[in-house]
């Protein structure tokens, strides 16, 4: 009977480990279709990005209503671009950001986009009537006709003038008025585009019938619906204000150029994935197959799910989506740590399975949360890139707890069920059944690897080195000052991809010759970088880069930003830290205790001074990708802190509260940060994967976003078992031999059962 039923388990296991390789198969032939219908940002596909600051030519103050009438100008000049999928983002309140992903012509854009909205009144046969002077700035108005129909009302503001025009029209036999928006006498006629007149892609907006002169406002009506009308209003308040579009940041990327990159951070990107899921069945093996296969899963529908709200795949989305992959597989970690811990005790597979799962979910969410903490105050703080890697980050971190977690525990409870893994602990999760104590004979459990460890011994040692490495910082950006990016600097930058020996002396004597000064220009490989001071204009940008491109058939991509970016850049990048900071005081004070906050704070300003002290000593750049990082270490440091402060807790709460002494007390957060231990070295490697090929293999354009992830991922690894253990036992020393503090709700986050899946 018994041999039947394992011969039967035996088989189920067969039957669903092919079914888990078809499913595998499956989904990476899916991802080729899927990653197509992305959107792809400039970066990964060549284009033109630029901010305008938007101003009244009359002093009056910018408002939505101005600001929504240029975006849709904007929009309606784009459609005449011929350009797929724009993005165009109203920033603050006098801002307006547009990205033209693949646009073959930059300049045109430029010059298209930034000329004022021209309003022009025609006859039929095209001559000039009137101007938007006839009209009072903003003086469309979404009406009604006598029936009660949607209609504009259009506000005059010369009314000699425009009765004038409407009595020697309405004496005509085509008795019209045609309303243009920046009418172009080589392109544009009534002759060829009456019928289109409103359409999207037309200058025409409207063509009126007029049946007597007007010395007072007056109504334009027709078969309008409630839409056709405000779009119309806005179109000619757009064309009829004094307002002009000023060009503060732009930035052009070859198309070649970005092809490049896009090739090789997707090789990139498959090589950390493979690695990750090779590591992983090494480690736990069939479990580690299963994590794998959810890990496929995982990243299937995080493309899927940004392809659904329309995301634009760039350059720092896929490298979001790479550390979210490292950290999404901690979920897994934490949980098969807790399963073997089971295992360790002398528990049943089943069972240990069951506590495991259940044991691991609170630092799973918590670790999670204060991660979305921060991906949401980079989504609301952040610009153009940032938000793009925010995105992501947000998706990631949602899709980690359907798939990481419920996902892979659902699949490995049928496999636990079959019951053919339950002597077979070291092929389900790399547990030999030799290092299972058997607890009917009180055999004695095996001691953790790294019991012997004592953490704190040296913790002298341990704040010595970070106190050196930050003084070591501070000295250098006392004495040269960080090495800030346009971003925080303002100025030009220039990045040259040739397959010609060109030198760096060489590079110099042309921007000399272009009657510019190259503040810095170094050359990796067959890139050449160059930082210029001066802020060019856009017909400066075009004579750059044509140079570059003849001369030395260069793919050139050119980024400007101005003071007026540097200054919003800096308080962004100042207030996104501080609230997340802040949020995540909040959050861990709630959840745990307000000296588990502060213990995690501080070593969040641990790592976010060792990564500024070593970008400072070893030069690297600080750019507004720099920041991005800043805050991804924040959301990474605060998630593993959490793992080893969840840990402390429970054992903690283990222990009399009355009796517990400092000796004791020091002992039991030793012991937690040994438990924790081999998690935070499987998860630190699994997380740090990705970055390390990225930085070998990726373009050179994320090199220092990923330099700063490496530093953030390793102080944020030692930060976690020091610096932020070591401030909560000082913290707590006060409150040892008291009573428990009463909470308003227990510390303990039930899961929610749901059979096979965790019960």
């Amino acid at each position: 009977m018994a041999k039947n039923q394992k011969k039967n388990g035996k088989k189920k296991v067969i039957i669903q480990a092919i079914i888990l390789v078809l499913l595998v198969v499956g989904i990476s032939f899916s991802f080729i279709p899927l990653f197509k219908n992305l959107k792809f940002g400039l970066d990964l596909q060549g284009g033109f990005e630029i901010l305008y600051k938007a101003e009244s030519i009359d002093g009056s103050k910018m408002n939505s209503e101005k600001l929504t009438a240029t975006y849709k100008t904007l929009s309606k000049r784009i459609d005449s671009l011929g350009v797929s999928e724009p993005e165009i983002i109203i920033e603050g309140n006098d801002k307006i950001r547009v990205k033209l992903a693949g646009v073959k012509n930059p300049e045109e854009a430029r010059t298209q986009l930034s000329t004022v909205a021209t309003l022009s009144f025609r006859d039929t046969e095209d001559n000039l009537l009137m101007t938007s002077e006839v009209l009072r700035a903003g003086g469309a108005k979404i009406g009604q006709d006598s029936a009660g129909n949607p209609a504009v009302a259009l506000s005059i503001k010369d009314k000699d003038k425009f009765y004038e025009v409407t009595s020697k029209i309405s004496g005509q036999d085509n008795n019209m008025i045609v309303i243009w928006l920046d009418y172009n006498p080589m392109t544009d006629s009534y002759s060829k585009e009456g019928s289109l007149c409103g359409t999207n892609g037309s200058n025409c907006l409207s063509a009126a019938t007029v049946s007597q002169g007007f010395a007072s406002d007056v109504i334009i009506q027709g078969s309008f619906t409630q839409e056709e009308v405000s779009n119309l209003v806005d179109l000619i308040n757009s064309g009829s204000l004094p307002s002009k579009l000023t060009e503060i940041s732009s930035n052009t990327v070859g198309a070649s150029f970005g092809d490049q990159t896009l090739q090789t951070t997707l090789v990139a990107g498959i090589i950390a994935i493979v690695a990750i899921m090779l590591i992983l069945i090494f480690i736990y093996h069939f479990a580690g197959f299963v994590s794998s296969v959810s890990m496929m899963i995982y990243t299937f529908l995080v493309f899927g799910v940004f392809w659904v709200v329309g995301g634009v795949l760039t350059l720092p989305g896929i490298a979001a989506l790479l550390l979210g992959i490292g950290m999404a597989v901690d979920s897994n970690v934490i949980t098969f740590a807790r399963i073997r811990e089971e295992l360790l005790k002398g528990k049943s597979l089943p069972t240990a399975f069951r506590e495991g799962s259940k044991e691991s979910f609170s630092a799973i969410l918590d670790s999670n949360v204060t991660t979305l903490i921060v991906a949401i105050i980079m989504f609301i703080f952040g610009e153009s890139s940032i938000k793009g890697f925010a995105t992501m980050l947000i998706i990631t971190v949602l899709v980690t707890m359907v798939t990481m977690v419920f996902l892979t525990r659902f699949l490995l409870n049928i496999f636990v069920k079959t019951d053919y893994f339950n002597d077979k602990t070291n092929l389900f999760i790399h547990v030999k059944n030799e290092d299972i104590p058997d607890v009917s004979k009180n055999e004695e459990t095996k001691p953790n690897r790294f019991h012997n460890i004592s953490f704190f011994k040296h913790k002298k040692i341990a704040l010595g080195i970070s106190c050196i490495i930050i003084l070591v910082g501070a000295i250098v950006i006392g004495i040269k000052g960080l090495n800030l990016g346009i971003d925080y600097k303002s100025g030009t930058s220039v990045a040259i991809i040739t397959n010609q020996n060109v030198s760096v002396k060489s590079i110099k004597a042309d921007i000399k010759e272009l009657g510019y000064k190259a503040s810095s220009v170094e050359k990796n490989d067959d890139e050449i970088n160059v930082r210029i001071d001066d802020t060019l204009n856009g017909d400066q940008v075009k004579d750059l880069n044509t140079y570059f491109e003849e001369k030395y058939e260069a793919d050139v991509n050119i980024g400007v930003v101005t003071n007026i970016v540097q200054r919003e850049l800096i308080k962004n990048a100042i207030i996104s830290v501080l609230v997340a900071l802040l949020g995540i005081i909040i959050y861990v004070s709630i959840r745990f205790k307000f000296s588990y906050a502060i213990g995690g704070v501080v070593a969040l300003f641990h790592d976010v001074m060792i990564m500024f002290s070593l970008f400072a000593i070893f030069r690297l750049e600080v750019s507004s990708m720099f920041i991005a990082a800043v805050l991804a270490i924040i959301g990474y440091s605060i998630n593993d802190t959490i793992v080893s402060f969840d840990r402390i807790r429970e054992n903690i709460k283990k222990e009399d509260s009355k009796k517990m002494t400092l000796k004791l007390f020091h002992e039991i957060c030793n012991r937690s940060v040994q438990e924790t231990f081999s998690r935070t070295i499987y998860t630190t490697v699994t997380t740090i994967l990705p970055v390390i090929i990225l930085l070998i293999l990726g373009s050179r354009g994320i090199f220092n976003f990923n330099m700063a992830m490496l530093f953030g991922l390793i102080a944020g690894t030692y930060s976690s078992i020091f610096i932020a253990t070591i401030i909560f036992m000082a913290l707590e020393k006060k409150n040892l031999g008291k009573e428990k503090e009463k909470k308003i709700y227990s510390d303990d986050i039930e899961e929610k059962k749901i059979k096979g899946i965790n019960c």
